[in-house]
């Protein structure tokens, strides 16, 4: 039988196919079903910033005041009945899950401030969470914003997370860096113990009728995981942290891929949305027949053997190839 182990923020997990964070987890019975799917471990809902802030404040005052706005700013978060679970509940989930599968619960928060809302990586932490999940999830829409202070907030929220907890601590990011590859060499020394590429940012659509955003959610699809791949294989054997994908897997092959590019856990949501946790272990069954038929004796012999650390000069690849595509490109 192929070994399919791999090890993840230091868990050493049967194979690298994990749920993300999505609504799905948010749902007992749903959990459970993807633990008997075979989920190598389970990844919960975030919760927000704006959540713990509000409950603490109150929502209204909260909203109102949220980022200098005015009065308008209130229809701009959902309702507090509208999110799945409040900050108080999901700790009663985290406790509750923890205590009933026998995987690795990753717990997520959503934030992108250093206040006091980081109080419940602790709390996370303490209700039996095995790892956390931190989803840094910012538009710089300020043109007086610049990017390194984002950048040093990013590091010092990672630091205070990291001064907060012992257990083992990801980060979600964008790839809405200037230097990606140095922000995830900074990100490793201030101690992440896992890299997730990448956070999708939902852009909004225009009603020009209504004069106003209308959000859309749509999900992804194969294609997105070209731009995961890319920088999977930059920073694979290039920083100590564990790296995950997320986006963009929804066949084997997708999962061959990320792991061949460096990916050491490779995170699902739109295929399980869209299929159901069957999906998960069809998936599974057909990775182990791939590695198998081309005579690979475990995963961890395919993992980042498509990484640009075998080459000598990554960055000449990479213009190399870019030049290439542009060049070969025939009209029909």
């Amino acid at each position: 039988m192929m070994d399919l182990s791999t090890t993840y923020l230091g868990f050493r997990l049967p194979h690298p196919l994990i749920p993300g964070a999505s609504p799905l987890a948010a749902d007992f019975d749903m959990i459970r079903r993807l633990e008997d799917a075979g989920a190598a471990a389970i990844i919960l809902p975030s919760l927000f910033e704006e959540q713990i802030s509000a409950e603490a404040a109150g929502t209204e005052q909260h909203m109102l005041a949220h980022e200098r706005s005015h009065a308008e700013a209130v229809s701009y978060f959902p309702l507090a009945e509208e999110y799945a679970m409040g900050p108080e509940r999901y700790l009663d989930h985290v406790r509750r899950v923890s205590t009933a599968v026998d995987i690795p619960v990753i717990g997520s928060l959503n934030g992108t401030s250093p206040e006091g809302w980081l109080d419940y990586a602790r709390l996370i932490q303490d209700a039996g969470a095995d790892a956390l999940e931190l989803n840094f999830y910012h538009v710089a829409t300020d043109p007086n914003e610049r990017g390194a202070g984002l950048e040093q907030r990013l590091l010092d929220i990672v630091r205070a997370v990291k001064a907060h907890v012992s257990i083992p601590v990801a980060i979600k990011l964008s790839p809405f860096y200037s230097s990606f590859a140095n922000m995830a060499q900074q990100l490793d020394e201030a101690g992440a113990s896992g890299l997730v590429l990448f956070n999708r940012f939902y852009q909004p659509d225009i009603d020009p009728d209504a004069l106003d955003a209308v959000p859309r959610l749509h999900l992804s699809d194969s294609g997105d995981l070209l731009l995961r791949l890319r920088w999977l294989a930059i920073l694979s054997g290039r920083v100590r942290a564990s790296l995950a994908a997320t986006g963009g897997v929804h066949t084997s092959i997708d999962a061959v891929k990320a792991v061949m590019a460096g990916a050491h856990a490779v995170q699902m949501v739109a295929a399980l949305l869209l299929h159901g946790p069957s999906h998960l272990a069809k998936i599974r069954r057909e990775l182990s027949h791939w590695l198998e038929v081309r005579e690979y004796e475990s995963l961890e012999q395919a993992q980042g053997s498509m990484s640009l650390r075998r080459c000598p000069n990554p960055e000449a690849f990479e213009r190399g190839n870019y030049m290439k595509v542009l060049q070969t490109w025939k009209v029909r």
